[in-house]
C-alpha cells in the first residue's frame, strides 16, 4: 500500500468519549494512537514499554509520585517504562500517544478504564 496521509483533525472528530484510545497508525510494532481525556485517570506502570503523550489539543497534567509535569499544545512527555503515573485534564485534552503495540492503556491496573480491544480508524 502507498503511502497516504493522515488528518488528526478528521481521527479526532470521529469520537468524543473520552480514555478510549483509537488507533490511527502502526510502525515497527508501535501503534500511533489518539485519545481524548478528561478528570482523572488511575495510577499505572508499563513494566515493558515507554510512552510518549503529544498534546494536540487542551491542556493536562501527568502526575508522577514526586512531581507533577504541566503540558499544553505542542508539547510531548515520554513516561519511561517502570515508572508509575497518572493523567489528568481539568477540560478536554486530545492526545497523540506513541507506544509499543504491546501496551495495554492501564498497564499494571486493569479495572473500568481498561481497554484492551482497540478500534482502529
Amino acid at each position: 500500500m502507498p503511502p497516504q496521509k493522515t488528518s488528526i483533525s478528521e481521527k479526532l472528530n470521529r469520537f468524543s468519549d473520552h480514555w478510549n484510545p483509537r488507533i490511527v497508525g502502526e510502525l515497527n510494532n508501535q501503534h500511533v494512537k489518539l485519545v481524548k481525556f478528561q478528570g482523572e485517570f488511575v495510577w499505572h506502570k508499563h513494566e515493558l514499554e515507554d510512552e510518549m503523550f503529544l498534546v494536540i489539543e487542551g491542556e493536562f497534567d501527568m502526575h508522577f509520585r514526586d512531581k507533577v509535569v504541566s503540558l499544553t499544545k505542542n508539547e510531548f512527555i515520554i513516561v519511561p517504562k517502570g515508572i508509575e503515573h497518572k493523567p489528568v485534564a481539568k477540560e478536554e485534552v486530545s492526545v497523540m500517544l506513541f507506544e509499543p503495540n504491546t501496551t495495554l492503556n492501564t498497564g499494571n491496573t486493569v479495572g473500568n478504564f481498561t481497554k484492551s480491544d482497540l478500534e482502529k480508524i
